[in-house]
């Protein structure tokens, strides 16, 4: 049916209303707003019923169960329900306005001092009653609360009595807002809401019906009714997700043609048999998940999460191998060159003693042919790397950005591997794949994702819906964990780089990091100089020390780098440039300077360049203050990095899983990341149950329409491919 007919169909007819019919309603419709309240809530964010509906109380009052004034506690945060008595206003000395409200209930008197809040004198009058939330102080021997949360009761009956977002700015009281959502709801009520999920989802999972919920989300009859609705309407918003995101996936699997690649034969058998180490249950798991999609004709779109060390190098290798076995090319794409470099190195190392077959070689074969390409690499040698990568002599290409410029042109290309994908945007991955496109077969090559960022699993699933997901959850044998320990004050200071000395003179390294100076790199690099300046001539003057920071060249970045691998240099003290892929095993000793400064993720991934090795390593974050830092105290009781997402998500809240833009409706308003892990994983298999029966969802036209509404091209755009 197309959407044109059921938006006519649904507005002519006496079918229950679909969102879309909520959204064209104007407000004018509800009972009590006026022109002035209209450009009110435009300012609002409210623009239609479907907005209106859809702005949700954001806590509740049960009036059966409230504090009264004889049992508040003097500092402590608390909601009353009282009747203002009188209100007063006048000027301080100083000029301010102060009003002064006398509030009671059955059990005392209570005051309200209000500063700069003139208007309050006119909105508290006699007789109203009204909710009151925050600490109550003595003051000349009375109680009083200083400039308190109000909501504005009216005449509300019920136990249970919704609060809403007020806005003091546009004067929209929560009161204001009770009596349009009723006056909303109850002309819904002769043909009801839509209900566009299936009978048998909605059944399956014991929710109520959408309806049902809205109703109940604002008028709850007992207190579980608002639960219940939450989690009704919590689960469309992310069934509608994971519809968008499985959708687009089907789609991009349907219309794109891939390569059938081979997954066993000499070359991937002679990694395995060189390797001096046994592959790690989950590297063994991984690899057989990454094979199974390679195998297969549909191009391959998998995330590879592994925590800081977990060997994902070695997957990446193991997938780039049978693209090449099978006479096509891999490239691997890195964010900085720090990190291509370092990728450079170790797959080198992991591929030396392999040939492939060469019939134009005098000896039948040949090394595996590994290029870097990177802004660094010009002139004749560039010229020479662009000729083997478009006529197929270069088996990996290896690079940053560098990789998908124009002049790039690989013969068959096969495999891509997109290392710490959250630096790189959308087109440029994209760009990558489009390559491959302009090859004489057309193929869409397979794409392995990886991330050292664990992301917390209900996040994966909403944000990388599009991605098949395979986690390396264990450390490879060998590696010794992590000693974790904060720092702050001269004394700890004092120990702490005593105890360094002592690993220096065994011979190990030390990395020293400078912190972030909000977003400027300019002052980053001039604190890194400082402490280089200050460590060189204080308490390192015996070793040798040096620095790196993104301000620096390709070539002294690398200069310096080398040299720290070669151990002449003892201590590097670096800016964030070496968050990410750096190893050096024989570096036991991270330290941190203003740790508090940096979130959890990036603490966790700085922490990870050290513990490289079978040494015992150890991570000092120090802190200015003494008082713990939630986040560092986090990362001192734990080294698993899906735990700590998992907290650094309970930590920092939500905010949108569209990323950082404006709000739209398809933000996750009562869904949580952090509580609903069942609602999600409901909607991810019924969304892949619903797409794989019906992927343009004819047979549920309202739900179709409700995807069209609430979903713009940029939000496809943005789920899809971020």
């Amino acid at each position: 049916m197309d959407n044109r007919c059921i938006h006519t169909y649904s507005a002519l007819s006496n079918s229950p209303l679909t969102y879309r019919d909520l959204d064209q309603l104007g407000l004018e419709r509800i009972k009590g707003i006026g022109e002035k309240s209209l450009t009110a809530l435009e300012s609002f964010g409210i623009h239609s019923v479907l907005d209106l509906v859809e702005t949700y109380p954001r806590r509740y009052i049960d009036r059966s169960n409230m504090a009264t004034l004889s049992e508040m506690q003097l500092g402590v945060d608390t909601l009353v329900m009282v009747r203002v008595v009188s209100s007063r206003s006048m000027r301080t000395q100083r000029g301010k306005t102060m009003v002064t409200v006398t509030v009671e209930d059955h059990t005392g008197k209570l005051s309200l001092t209000f500063f700069n809040q003139a208007w309050r004198d006119k909105q508290l009058h006699p007789g109203m009653e009204v909710a009151v939330f925050g600490k109550a102080e003595m003051y000349r021997g009375y109680r009083q609360m200083t400039n308190p949360v109000v909501d504005r009761i009216g005449d509300q009956t019920g136990r249970v009595v919704p609060m809403y977002p007020q806005s003091e700015k546009v004067r929209i009281s929560s009161w204001d807002l009770a009596r349009w959502i009723t006056d909303a709801l109850a002309k819904c009520e002769p043909r009801g809401i839509a209900d566009p999920i299936p009978d048998d989802v909605v059944s399956s999972h014991g929710l109520m019906s959408r309806h049902d919920a809205l109703r109940k989300i604002h008028r709850p009859d007992v207190v579980d009714d608002h639960l219940q609705a939450r989690r009704r309407l919590a689960f469309d918003e992310v069934l509608r997700v994971q519809l968008m995101l499985v959708g687009k996936k089907s789609q991009w699997e349907r219309e794109s043609a891939g390569f059938s690649h081979a997954i066993t034969g000499h070359l991937i058998d002679g990694l395995f048999a060189a390797l001096p180490f046994p592959l790690t249950g989950a590297q063994r798991r991984t690899i057989d998940e990454i094979y199974h999609d390679l195998a297969s004709q549909r191009p391959m779109h998998r995330l590879l999460q592994g925590d800081v060390g977990a060997g994902k190098t070695l997957v990446a290798v193991a997938t780039m191998l049978a693209a090449v076995q099978g006479g096509h090319q891999a490239a691997i794409m890195a964010p900085t060159e720090v990190l291509a470099d370092q990728h450079a190195l170790s797959i080198r190392a992991l591929l030396a003693s392999l040939k492939i077959a060469d019939e134009g070689n005098l000896f039948g074969d040949r090394s595996l042919r590994v290029e870097l390409l990177t802004n660094k690499v010009t002139g004749e040698e560039r010229r020479s790397i662009l000729a083997g990568i478009a006529d197929g002599s270069v088996d990996i290409a290896i690079g940053t950005h560098a990789l998908i410029q124009d002049k790039v042109s690989f013969a068959s290309l096969g495999v891509v591997v997109v290392d710490e994908q959250h630096r790189f945007g959308v087109e440029q991955r994209s760009r990558l794949r489009d390559k491959a496109l302009q090859s004489e077969h057309g193929l869409v090559p397979d794409v392995l994702v990886m991330t050292a960022t664990p992301i917390p699993r209900t996040a994966a699933m909403t944000v990388y819906g599009d991605l098949d997901v395979s986690v390396l959850d264990e450390l490879p044998p060998g590696r010794t964990p992590i000693v974790t320990s904060r720092v702050s004050g001269p004394l700890e200071m004092e120990m702490m780089w005593s105890s360094v000395r002592e690993l220096l003179k065994k011979g190990q390294q030390a990395y020293v990091v400078c912190p972030l100076v909000e977003e400027s790199e300019k002052l980053e690099v001039a604190s890194a100089q400082e402490t280089y300046e200050t460590l060189s001539s204080g308490e390192l003057s015996d070793y040798s020390v040096g620095l790196l920071h993104g301000r620096m060249s390709s070539k002294e970045k690398e200069a310096v780098m080398a040299s720290f691998r070669r151990g002449d240099l003892d201590v590097l003290v670096a800016t964030t440039v070496i968050e990410v892929g750096v190893d050096v095993p024989n570096s036991t000793t991270m330290i941190i300077l203003d740790s508090d400064r940096f979130g959890i993720a990036q603490l966790h991934q700085l922490r990870g360049r050290v513990g490289r090795g079978a040494l015992a390593s150890q991570c000092y974050l120090v802190t200015q203050h003494s008082d713990p830092s939630p986040r560092v105290e986090a990362l001192v009781a734990s080294t698993d990095g899906f735990e700590l997402a998992e907290e650094d998500l309970r930590l920092r809240g939500e905010g949108t899983i569209m990323g950082a833009r404006q709000k739209g409706q398809t933000d996750l308003t009562l869904a949580s990341l952090q509580r609903d892990l069942d609602l999600i994983q409901w909607a991810r298999q019924d969304a892949v149950r619903i797409i794989k029966s019906d992927p343009m969802l004819e047979s549920l036209p309202i739900l179709r329409d409700e995807l069209d509404l609430l979903f713009s091209a940029e939000d496809e755009e943005f789920l899809f491919k971020s």
